[in-house]
């Protein structure tokens, strides 16, 4: 079980490398961790630390997010992370934001023997209507790069264009709380600030949960990590 959650807390700030190769050992189960749109893999440090707690390997794999397409990224940062897992006897991925998407792109391009679970924090699955406001603008495309603006709600070049991420069990959590009332303004129903539930929930999964979480700390929260860790051992949420 998680606990002494003022310790993870502590290992986060203390500094965890950004990459924690695992052993070789294909009797492990191994967690790949992908973080999202302008963040770094410090920003799963706290939920890979809790992880590696409950036994798993964790792989913290960072990429440059803001500097390339959805596509090459995906094969970047994930087919780097799976081969760190090496003969692993079951890969499963954790998430957050766009790094969903990452996955959902590069399991259907790819084939997984490994495949164990994944759980996706606060996905943009149907895509985003902030991207649909702003993704013309100098700026945007400054910050966001080429994969911020295929976050698009369009179905033709957006995340639903992509099929689900089998044969990966998959549970999403999405977020209900906002801290940014002008972004919020620009999504329809319930959202964490960046992500509707709506559009987190559009892609099939085996199990759906929305918390009271921000989309930018959803992955510090530590009901969020307790779920995490519970869909990675049985497949499932608890209500």
């Amino acid at each position: 079980m998680i606990s002494n959650w003022h310790s993870m807390i502590i290992a986060s700030l203390a500094g965890i490398p950004a990459i924690t190769k695992p052993e070789e050992d294909g009797a492990e189960e191994h967690v790949v961790l992908l973080h999202g749109l302008g963040r770094t893999a410090r920003s799963m440090s706290v939920i890979g630390w809790a992880l590696e707690q409950e036994g798993y390997r964790v792989v913290n794999i960072g990429y440059p997010s803001t500097k390339g397409s959805i596509s090459a990224l995906a094969d970047r940062a994930i087919s780097k992370a799976v081969n760190l897992c090496g003969d692993a006897h079951r890969v499963h991925f954790v998430t957050h934001s766009m790094g969903g998407i990452l996955l959902r792109h590069w399991m259907n391009e790819n084939a997984l023997p490994q495949a164990g679970r994944a759980v996706m924090l606060g996905p943009p699955n149907g895509g985003s209507e902030i991207v649909d406001a702003f993704c013309d603008w100098r700026s945007f495309r400054l910050l966001h790069g080429p994969a911020g603006r295929e976050l698009t709600t369009r179905e033709d070049r957006g995340p639903r264009r992509l099929s689900c991420c089998a044969p990966l069990e998959t549970g999403i959590i999405a977020g209900t709380r906002s801290l940014n009332p002008l972004t919020s303004a620009f999504i329809r129903g319930a959202n964490d600030g960046k992500v509707s539930v709506e559009s987190a929930f559009s892609m099939p999964a085996q199990a759906r949960l929305a918390l009271p979480v921000s989309h930018t700390w959803m992955m510090l929260d530590q009901e969020v990590i307790a779920q995490t860790a519970r869909f990675l051992r049985t497949g499932g949420f608890s209500n």
